[in-house]
């Protein structure tokens, strides 16, 4: 008997292993997408941190004080915990340099 792997493609087997290898990348792929993206930022007048968000409607949130970093990345992760969503946090310095992510 001959075998080129053509009777594992009549029974399915080569389909179906196919079919969740694609579902399980699309959904990594959709799961990255669905992620929601905070930068914390210097504000420009030196006084304090923004939380810039696309899921924010009115701007960024700002931030002051010794804890605002902390303060900003908690709400951060706080709001996404709310909504489901596993949440990207980037931080950046003076010079536009991102010096953490979460």
């Amino acid at each position: 008997m001959h075998s080129n792997g053509t009777e594992q493609n009549k029974l399915g087997l080569v389909d179906v292993l196919s079919a969740k290898l694609r579902q399980a990348i699309n959904s990594r792929i959709t799961d990255a997408r669905a992620s929601e993206v905070y930068e914390i930022r210097p504000r420009e007048d030196g006084e304090g941190f923004n939380l810039i968000s696309g899921q924010f409607p009115r701007g960024p949130i700002w931030y002051a004080g010794p804890d605002a970093v902390r303060n900003a990345i908690a709400y951060a992760k706080y709001h996404s915990w709310s909504s489901s969503r596993r949440p990207v946090i980037r931080v950046f310095d003076d010079s536009n340099a991102r010096i953490e992510a979460h």
